[in-house]
């Protein structure tokens, strides 16, 4: 019971990290003229492209702290730092900045990278990769990349509907919400890491 209410709780946090208003718009907009078929298969091809980057950098991402001579703090600070700067994007967005039709497979670049996957998130999987030093916690962050890909690849399913319901103005309402979550996870990531530099 534990570990699945570990693997929600990340899985959640994971999920807003990966900014879904913003992948949302850019789908939609980029997805423009598909059939059904055509939306599900960019959706798909997104969502496991979200998780293959995941699991790599998060079970080989920590390797880079020794290898550039990081420390598991500072990368707090930047990480934190750079999710801020999301979160101040986001609400300045007005939910319409998304692509505008670009020919080519848009389930990858820019949906996956850097959208999906972009500085704070990256930021986020590697700090977890490294602090996890049991079994337990690696299976949590494996599961929890599973789950918030999945949920993903949910809402990408779910576009037509939720432009039906929302419109571009709903959309930026949620851009602004999730910008204002963001934001407040930086703050505790940013603090944990000057708490441990202080000592």
């Amino acid at each position: 019971m534990e570990f699945f209410t570990e693997v929600v709780g990340t899985s959640i946090k994971i999920y807003a990290l990966m900014t879904p208003p913003a992948v949302l718009s850019a789908f939609i907009s980029g997805t423009k003229g598909f059939d059904k078929k055509q939306k599900s298969t960019v959706a798909a091809k997104t969502s496991a492209a979200i998780f293959v980057i995941g699991v790599t950098l998060f079970l080989f991402g920590p390797h880079l702290f020794s290898l550039f001579g990081f420390t598991l703090d500072a990368f707090r600070i930047g990480a934190g730092v750079l999710l801020f700067l999301t979160a101040v994007s986001l609400m300045n967005d007005d939910g319409k900045d998304a692509l505008s039709g670009k020919e080519g497979d848009i389930s990858v670049v820019p949906l996956a990278i850097p959208l999906g996957m972009g500085p704070a998130s990256i930021g986020a999987v590697m700090v977890m990769g490294a602090s996890a030093t049991e079994m337990q916690q690696v299976l949590v962050g494996v599961f929890s990349l599973l789950a918030a890909s999945f949920g993903m690849f949910m809402l990408l399913c779910m576009a037509d509907g939720v432009v039906r319901a929302l419109h571009h103005t709903g959309i930026a309402v949620l851009s602004k919400l999730t910008g204002l979550l963001l934001a407040a996870i930086a703050a505790q990531v940013i603090f944990t890491g000057i708490r441990a530099f202080l000592g």
